[in-house]
């Protein structure tokens, strides 16, 4: 078959693909339909959808590109497939963690701040007397609008000689100035001192007023001859050293370095105030003195979308400019609404929203595209979304199909399962395990596959697991809390059982258990807390899941303790891809080589030396039992359970993976591969390497995002032992099955934002199910309901 023939019958086909698990697969799917990717955490669906179907439509585009803008696209791996016929153009909306950049916000995302820049500069209320203004004076990103005294930033950044010498009791020598870096650079700067005259050894608050403003604050920078002081074995010779003053490389740091490490480290130095010309705003004064409805620029982009959209409503009608410009930003507006994202206003920053909430704000921006005859691949759109969101993102769904697209969706929500024009379930199990297809064809087929671990789920939902009704052991008391949305609130946390906490998306349920972690660090009880999130594990490919649990140290000892190791003279630290001796110079042990891509964010490529597997030749000479280190970190957990099974301090790590329901991940993976989800149940079996210990306090935040029903189940029973053994844990949650079978349940609400921050609920599931005005209720009540619980 040419794998450039187009297919006439409307469909998608796929022959022979090879991708991670999959095992020569061969399926098609119909174009213009919802098509549904299903299977168990790692059996390779996402492989099917986005590492074969995407990667092979992107493929193709780039292949009618220039190679001068090819190199400026983001670009995924060609997929090993045999063929793929007719794949139209394709879009992809993953849940990959935003760039950490403050001046990335909901409204640049979705480009609705430029539509209200050209609202407020066209049709906006001016001073009397002032000039009007172009758009780009109401955006803190430019140079015609950004605050000349905090450029843009709505905070000013300085340092004192008490953030920079916290301990005037030392001298310069023991550390008095703790901003200093460690290491050969601040003894450096401590000699450059003395060859300058300085007293290394006098407590920094007995040297004179402008010596200590000199060496903190100075412009100067001085190049003097160091004679470095003798140190027993080294052979220490002159040299010429300039100094530069405290002030200067903790700006120099925060402002320039890549790493958010160093970023942090020079941030802890540095003392925050809003800035005094623009209180915050981040702007020049003529342009928040311009204003539509009654707000300035920064009060419309500080309104949640819903109540913005309504104040832009009445303006919508008539033949005036902001006629032309409000009907299209109100309708985005509406959009963002409909995929429960009305609580985000404009102005929210990107570091602060989900995975879940970025796809669906670019989803919400592609209804607006008028793209036609497009597949949109999307991944779990679901994720982070109260059951009676789920509703709206159907009827989004079926636009996007309604309009003359196609929408490939990898999802573990059964109710949007359910609502697919066809279903390609992949498994039965993960990794090894998986990479078949199981069934491709109308949903209702899947009835008749019973190796599906899917079927059960999605026709006969098993019963929630039953509340035990355990006993709480004590109270935490939360009262007059006040953050975010969250007013004066009052909130009795009980300890010793497992309390979910519920709400629609932006209620509070974050913000909660930020207070609770708070109050339970400030309690005389002695409790000890641990919070869950999903903040990466790591920014690099140098960070994976055998570094961060600590498994790779078992390993390197066992290949360090092999025959061929000791003919050779190679430690344990020869196995580590940190190690110049045993990984790979040409990518330094990071398996993928840094790429700038000008202007956009920096890429990592494959290496093109060891192909990703981080060592050198000589390294991977070494075998145990007839692998390398780098075949043991390719292997999935539940491959490299079996594999070091009799190895007690691997098996207790491995075992821990699989409780969490994280089998199918490769001990190599990347720590940017793995979704928030995923990061936060590595952390999870990280603590559970540990002994249980009575009066600790586990906070988790959604963590059976991107499981399927059968993973949240070996989740769920997991956080149900932690509590048998002595524990406390509290989760915000969606996850009707964990709500169901919980202790108890805290319900926030009853909208997002603003509407709200209120306790509606509490008590166990069955008296929260028939509390009135409770968006979470009749939901939980129907899963009850369902089974007589």
């Amino acid at each position: 078959m040419n794998h450039t023939q187009i297919d006439d019958d409307g469909m998608v086909r796929v022959r022979g693909a090879r991708v991670h698990n999959l095992r020569d697969v061969t399926v098609a799917v119909p174009r213009g339909a919802v098509v549904a990717f299903t299977g168990v955490s790692g059996s390779g669906k996402s492989s099917l959808a986005f590492g074969t179907l995407f990667a092979q439509a992107q493929h193709r585009y780039l292949e009618s590109v220039s190679p001068y803008a090819r190199r400026l696209l983001r670009q995924v791996e060609a997929p090993q497939v045999d063929a793929v016929t007719g794949m139209p153009p394709a879009v992809a909306l993953e849940q990959r963690r935003s760039v950490p950049s403050s001046r990335s916000t909901v409204g640049t995302i979705s480009t609705m701040s430029n539509l209200l820049r050209m609202l407020l500069s066209r049709c906006g209320a001016y001073p009397p007397g002032a000039p009007r203004l172009d758009s780009d004076a109401f955006s803190p990103n430019t140079p015609a609008g950004a605050c000349p005294e905090c450029h843009g930033q709505g905070v000013l950044h300085r340092v004192t000689e008490r953030s920079l010498v916290p301990d005037d009791s030392l001298s310069i020598r023991q550390g008095a100035v703790a901003s200093w870096p460690g290491a050969w650079q601040g003894k450096n700067l401590r000699d450059i001192l003395g060859a300058l005259g300085h007293d290394l050894d006098r407590p920094w608050r007995e040297l004179p007023a402008a010596e200590r403003e000199w060496i903190l604050f100075t412009d100067e920078q001085p190049v003097v001859t160091v004679h470095p002081e003798r140190e027993p074995g080294r052979v220490q010779r002159p040299y010429r050293g300039k100094y530069g003053s405290a002030r200067r490389l903790v700006l120099k740091a925060f402002a320039e370095s890549r790493s958010e490490a160093a970023r942090a480290r020079a941030a802890a130095f540095l003392e925050q105030s809003v800035c005094p010309n623009c209180h915050g705003h981040r702007l020049r004064p003529e342009a928040l003195a311009v204003t539509f409805a009654g707000l300035n620029v920064t009060g419309l982009a500080a309104l949640p979308a819903a109540r913005l959209a309504e104040l832009l409503r009445p303006h919508t009608a008539g033949d005036g400019p902001a006629a032309l410009i409000t009907p299209d930003l109100a309708d985005r507006l509406t959009a963002l609404d409909r995929l429960g994202l009305g609580y985000l206003s404009l102005d929210r920053t990107a570091p602060t929203l989900s995975t879940g909430e970025l796809q669906r704000l670019r989803l919400a921006t592609q209804l607006r595209s008028g793209l036609f005859g497009v597949v949109y691949v999307l991944d779990e759109p679901s994720a982070g979304l109260h059951p009676a969101d789920t509703e709206a993102l159907r009827r989004v769904l079926a636009e996007l199909r309604a309009a003359g697209n196609s929408v490939f969706v990898v999802e573990h929500d059964m109710a949007v399962v359910r609502g697919a024009d066809w279903l390609v379930d992949v498994g039965p199990a993960a990794g090894s395990g998986g990479g078949r297809i199981l069934h491709s064809g109308p949903v209702d087929g899947l009835r008749a596959v019973d190796a599906s671990a899917t079927r059960r789920f999605l026709f006969d939902p098993p019963p929630p697991p039953p509340s035990r009704h355990r006993a709480p052991t004590g109270t935490l008391r939360l009262r007059g809390v006040t953050r975010h949305n969250l007013r004066d609130l009052d909130a009795d946390v009980p300890l010793g059982v497992l309390t979910a906490v519920t709400g629609v998306s932006g209620a509070g349920k974050s913000t909660l258990l930020a207070a609770v972690a708070e109050a339970a660090a400030e309690a005389a009880d002695g409790h000890r807390v641990v919070t869950f999130d999903q903040t990466p594990l790591g920014r690099t490919p140098r960070s994976n899941l055998a570094t961060y649990t600590g498994l790779l140290d078992t390993v390197r000892r066992l290949f360090a303790a092999t025959e061929e190791a000791k003919a050779r003279g190679y430690g344990a630290g020869r196995f580590s891809f940190n190690v110049a001796a045993g990984r790979c110079p040409t990518c330094e042990g990071a398996g993928a080589i840094e790429v700038e891509l000008l202007f956009l964010p920096t890429a990592w490529s494959p290496c093109p030396d060891c192909h990703g597997s981080r060592y050198n030749p000589q390294t991977l000479q070494v075998t145990y039992r007839g692998a390398t280190i780098a075949d043991v970190l390719a292997r999935t957990v539940d491959e490299a359970a079996a594999f070091l099974a009799d190895t007690p301090a691997a098996a207790r790590v491995l075992t821990t993976l699989q409780q969490v329901g994280l089998g199918y991940l490769r001990l190599g993976q990347p720590a940017p591969e793995l979704s928030g989800g995923e990061a936060q149940r590595v952390k999870l079996a990280a603590e559970l390497q540990h002994a249980h210990r009575s009066r600790t306090l586990y906070l988790l935040d959604e963590p059976t995002t991107g499981l399927h029903p059968a993973d949240s189940e070996v989740l769920t029973a997991q956080l149900h032992r932690l509590v048998d053994a002595g524990a406390t844990v509290l989760v915000a949650e969606h996850d009707l099955d964990l709500i169901a079978g919980a202790d108890h349940v805290i319900d926030l609400g009853p909208g997002g934002g603003d509407a709200g921050g209120r306790v509606l609920a509490t008590g166990t599931p069955t008296a929260v199910a028939t509390a009135p005005g409770s968006r979470t209720a009749p939901y939980l009540a129907n899963r009850l309901s369902r089974h007589g619980s």
